[in-house]
Parts: C-alpha cells; structure tokens; sequence
C-alpha cells in the first residue's frame, strides 16, 4: 500500500467522521423546544439540514470522480504515477457502487411509503 493511499484512506475516514459529527450535531440542536409553529420551523430546518448533507456527499462523489480523471490523465501524458492512478481509479469506483446503493435504498423506500395506506 502506497503512502498517497494510505493518505487517501485516512482523508476519507475524516471526511467520513466530519460529516458523522455535523449530523450529530444538527440533530441535537433541532430537539423540539416548544408544540406549535416551531415544529414547522424545526422540520424544514431537518429537511434543509438533511438536503445540505446529501449535497455535500454528492459533491465528494463527484470529486473523487474527477481526481481519478485527473490522476489518469496525468498518467497518460508520462507524469502519473500508476499505482496512484489505480487507487483513484478504484475509490471512484466504490464511490459510485456506494452512490448508486444509496440511490437504489432511496427509491425502494419512497414506494414503500407510497404503498402505505393512509
């Protein structure tokens, strides 16, 4: 294992741990305080917060993508390293199977819901 995938490994575990404590933190300040319109407000705040975190998640996907664009061109022109190019090759790869999961899970639990009877 290279020391740029190793580097590579503990970016994304820190990325990873990042994102883990912003979401504990968002759901600690949206605990309800008071009944009423505050919910409303509380709820579209959740919505807003879990929209910003998706975003930010398919932003990563889609830099690792292009880092592995990147990586490879550079390989192709003589200046890349091969190994880095096949470790960045193989994190956009997992990167999009995990993408595409996660996109799979999502709309198999939107018609779950719309199966529900109200």
């Amino acid at each position: 294992m290279s020391l740029s995938s190793i580097a590579s490994s503990a970016a994304q575990s820190f990325d990873a741990g990042q994102a883990y404590g912003r979401a504990q933190q968002l759901s600690q300040t949206s605990s309800p305080a008071s009944a009423g319109p505050a919910d409303e407000t509380e709820s579209t705040d959740a919505v807003s917060s879990f929209s910003h975190v998706l975003d930010n998640a398919i932003r990563g996907a889609i830099n690792t993508g292009k880092v592995a664009e990147s990586q490879t061109a550079q390989a192709l022109s003589g200046k890349g390293n091969m190994s880095d190019v096949v470790a960045s090759v193989e994190e956009a790869k997992l990167t999009l199977q995990t993408v595409t999961t996660l996109r799979d899970r999502f709309v198999s639990a939107y018609q779950d819901v719309m199966r529900m009877s109200v």
